[in-house]
């Protein structure tokens, strides 16, 4: 497979991404965020679920050995830090909520270096350096504000995402993108579940589902093109290149949230809340750099165990 395969692929990802947090900020009083995460996951399967069955792949949904890699790629990949941004996003702005999100490439440089064996060069670690930069400067303006509050939600939430990624790598090599992103919304729905029952038994959560337009347009975005088209391209990215720079290039996309959110005037212009954006995005894009377009990254030589 070319480099550029899984490049573009990853390009492509960082796009719907984008806005993601904005359509979760539309979300807030049309449908509750257990609802949401449900109807997302499956309608996602809906896309997945077919293609599985017809290359004969389903029975690897349920084998032993699989059960508690897809368990941790649904719970840690999609519904703790669903329900956790989601939340949060009642305190904070789907623009800071992006840009804190560029903290996920610390997590990833850690995590990457114990139990991948990927080692960060000099120009890797300046990104980084950048990128906390950047969500320091967010954080350190809006301290013991409500705003803070929502930021400190989604900065403990992103480190989820790595532990699936890694999950997701040390599967085998023969396991199709298409089959991993319909484990980790097949399993994301099967761990909401018994969460939602608990919540509305046992802490008086009130779900919230309107059928109008508007709700049926978030839960086709967030299911169908994040759960469904977005984790197939991501999937086919990082399984063809090093997760702590496929996670830097993913990490450019609070640009586009942020021009999104202006135009749906959930967010105004502020001078630091860009600085911090133009650190951490800069960042971001140094480390974008390193990847060569025309060579593959080696094999990765897994010595360590996260599942």
């Amino acid at each position: 497979m070319s480099y550029s395969v899984p490049l573009y692929s990853l390009w492509a990802a960082v796009f719907i991404t984008a806005a993601a947090p904005v359509a979760g900020k539309l979300s807030n009083g049309y449908i509750d965020p257990f609802s949401l995460l449900l109807c997302a996951n499956f309608a996602a399967l809906l896309i997945f679920a077919p293609y599985a069955f017809y290359t004969k792949q389903a029975s690897k949904l349920f084998e032993k050995d699989n059960i508690k890699r897809f368990s941790v790629i649904g719970l840690f990949g999609t519904t703790l830090p669903f329900l956790f941004i989601i939340s949060a996003l009642k305190y904070t702005t789907p623009a800071n909520s992006a840009v804190l999100n560029q903290s996920e490439a610390v997590y990833s440089l850690i995590l990457s270096y114990f139990f991948l064996k990927e080692r960060p060069s000099v120009r890797q670690l300046a990104g980084t350096a950048m990128i906390i930069c950047g969500v320091s400067l967010i954080l350190f303006k809006e301290h013991m504000s409500v705003r803070w509050r929502g930021d400190i939600i989604i900065l403990l939430s992103v480190s989820m995402f790595q532990i699936s990624h890694i999950a997701a790598k040390k599967l085998p090599q023969n396991y199709s993108p298409a089959l991993i992103a319909c484990a980790r919304a097949l399993f994301s729905l099967l761990w909401g579940l018994p969460i939602m029952a608990a919540a509305v038994l046992f802490f008086r959560f009130h779900l919230i589902l309107k059928p109008v337009l508007r709700t049926f347009c978030v839960i086709f975005f967030i299911g169908a093109l994040t759960y469904g088209i977005r984790n197939l391209l991501w999937y086919k990215a990082i399984r063809n290149m090093e997760l702590a720079k496929a996670t830097a290039v993913l990490l450019c996309y609070p640009v586009f949230t942020y021009i999104i959110s202006l135009l749906f005037g959930l967010d105004s212009a502020r001078a630091y809340q860009i600085i911090g954006l133009v650190l951490a995005v800069s960042g971001a894009y140094t480390v974008t750099k390193i990847i060569r377009l025309n060579r593959p990254a080696a094999p990765t030589k897994i010595t360590s165990k996260i599942v």
